[in-house]
């Protein structure tokens, strides 16, 4: 079985075994560790707002909306939402 960090799938490529004409160009060569496709959009959040002062009201708010129009990551956004909100917490290990 292929190790998952070289399939095609892993370097934002497209799926594993499928071969689109062209694909091979859609994105440059793969960096020295694998981006994800997460990864890129949060490239992309950075390349474009990085310099943006935002409060985590905003966030909050722009996350609210996003899980009103996509009703389906409201389980992936509770969950980054409950971390953030922890991060400073002390470990109760």
């Amino acid at each position: 079985m292929e190790d998952q960090a070289s399939s095609p799938g892993a370097w934002g490529r497209g799926p594993p075994g499928l071969s689109y004409p062209g694909w091979e160009n859609a994105f440059p060569s793969a960096p020295e560790h694998p981006l994800y496709f997460t990864d890129r959009g949060i490239e992309e959040l950075e390349n474009r707002r990085g310099e943006e002062e935002v409060t985590l009201g905003w966030i909050a708010e722009q996350l609210r909306t996003f899980v009103d129009l996509n009703p389906d990551f409201e389980v992936p956004v509770e969950r980054l939402a409950t971390w953030l909100a922890r991060l400073d917490d002390e470990d109760d290990e």
